[in-house]
């Protein structure tokens, strides 16, 4: 029986491994073929490869099949044939069927139809599969048929890595890419058609995470007076008067309700009730509801009807797909933002989004002392951690304790300044630091701490109640070594 193995580099990672595949160390083939030994370079570096030449060593080595005894009829008085030569049976599994079966090689466009297959099966949102449709069937299965890769097993590392090379997205969206491709490669493992997965050695894309921008009172005022003079005054499908109501009543809604623009334009009008919006429905199924300014619920309800008015939606007609109206309100805020002309500090345009009306909600919440994860339920965050994650310098409680621990620590640092002239001992020093960790420590202390008052008649607070001050031991009790149990405990 002959087996490809693999003769590794010295420096390979692998090298304790004969058996891995994916390395570009040679393939070697070893093992015993009609009751002979074989060791011999496949000459190759691919593993299926050398797979095939062991397949053909085994076809060209093994001996004929037996003929049937009519073929194989010689005289007797001519060519005997022993009686042992006649029922010998096969030596070895080789000889009875020298060509082992092998289970089809699955192509990259079957695994790739299976996969997509397998997504709507699972009831994915149509944005998801619209995704899956653009990366796997436009570009990955386009990309092979290019380098000419028929088979999923073909695709290696290096392969991968020039598939990437391709890819001019930003760093979000190819850091998501690389995700969608490794669970396209796992699910191959799954169903059999690979036996490993080669997206294991794709490093990490990193993303430098952009800080949450918002808008503060008074951008977002400019925002709303520009809605006035916005478009143009020759008009359109509509009145520009309502045109341009309709633009201010949306960015009234986004900043007081923290929905996506998406949300917001297929907003459906039953969800108001009174001042409160109806923004999700949690897995408890209970309703979770945001009040509205009056002016901003006066507004939604004497919105002006659009083009094609609905009386179900606030915004949208109901026709067409949500992605289509959805581009449209963003091109109007391009324009207006454009109209606007925010800057930064250094007079650089300043970069404006609709989703900012979002985050200026969660931000405005936040830095009024909102706790986040009440911010989080708002946004319908499905964890705290992806709130923490964009509105975390914001939160204004970890703010202050952080503003505390700075003025702590310089009180801190100019109580322990040394004197030039006069030097302060190592005691002092030692207490100093002691007192200034009191200090820092007594900037978070619960308010259920208890005081003592001491003799000079000023109150202290104690560390805490499971750390009384406890009386420090004589240095003459030090000195001698006794061991004294220190009182208060």
């Amino acid at each position: 029986m002959l087996t490809v193995y693999t003769r590794h580099h010295p420096e390979c990672k692998n090298a304790s491994d004969k058996t891995w595949r994916r390395c570009n160390c040679p393939k070697w083939i070893w093992g015993s073929l009609n009751g002979k030994f074989l060791r011999q370079s496949a000459r190759t570096h691919s593993w299926e490869a050398a797979e095939e030449l062991r397949q053909q060593l085994i076809v060209e080595e093994a001996p004929p099949s037996r003929l049937s005894a009519e073929t194989q009829a010689i005289p007797v008085a001519t060519a005997p044939v022993p009686v042992e030569a006649s029922v010998h049976p096969p030596d070895s599994a080789e000889e009875i069927n020298p060509v082992q079966t092998r289970k089809a090689r699955v192509t990259v466009e079957k695994a790739v139809e299976s996969y997509l297959a397998d997504a709507r099966s699972r009831e994915l949102k149509p944005a998801t599969l619209s995704k899956l449709e653009t990366i796997f069937r436009k570009q990955f299965l386009a990309w092979t048929r290019v380098q000419g890769l028929e088979f999923l097993d073909q695709l290696d590392l290096d392969a991968l890595l020039s598939f990437r090379s391709t890819w001019k997205d930003g760093g979000l969206a190819k850091q998501k890419k690389q995700d969608r491709l490794i669970g396209f490669f796992w699910a191959g493992v799954r169903r059999g058609y690979i036996s490993q997965n080669p997206t294991m050695g794709l490093g990490k894309i990193k993303v430098v995470q952009v800080p949450t921008d918002y808008f503060p009172r008074d951008e977002f005022l400019r925002i709303l007076d520009a809605t006035h003079i916005y478009g143009d005054p020759r008009g359109g499908f509509i009145p520009i008067e309502d045109l341009r109501t309709r633009l201010r009543t949306m960015t009234l809604l986004m900043r007081w309700s923290g929905l996506r623009i998406r949300d917001a334009v297929t907003l459906e009008r039953h969800r108001l009730h009174g001042d409160s919006l109806l923004l999700y429905q949690a897995k408890t199924g209970t309703p979770v509801y945001v009040p509205l300014p009056p002016h901003v619920v006066e507004s939604l309800k004497n919105v002006p009807p659009g083009p094609k008015p609905n009386p179900r939606y606030f915004f949208w007609s109901g026709n067409g797909q949500p992605k289509s109206v959805v581009a449209d309100w963003q091109r109007s805020y391009r324009r207006l933002f454009k109209l606007v002309n925010l800057t930064q500090a250094d007079s650089s345009p300043k970069r404006c989004h609709p989703h900012m009306f979002r985050d200026t909600f969660a931000v405005e919440m936040l830095l009024a002392g909102v706790p986040i994860d009440q911010v989080s339920l708002l946004l319908g965050h499905a964890s705290v951690k992806i709130t923490e994650k964009s509105y975390s310098p914001f939160v204004k409680a970890r703010q202050i304790q952080l503003q505390d621990s700075v003025r702590n620590a310089w009180q801190v640092g100019a109580n322990s300044t040394p004197d030039p002239e006069n030097s302060p001992s190592k005691t002092a020093n030692s207490n100093s630091r002691k007192s200034g960790w009191q200090l820092i420590r007594s900037a978070d202390r619960p308010k259920a701490d208890k005081e003592r008052t001491t003799a000079n008649g000023d109150q202290r607070t104690l560390p805490y109640d499971s750390e009384p001050a406890h009386k420090p031991v004589p240095s003459s009790d030090r000195a001698s070594g006794k061991r004294v149990r220190a009182t208060g405990r």
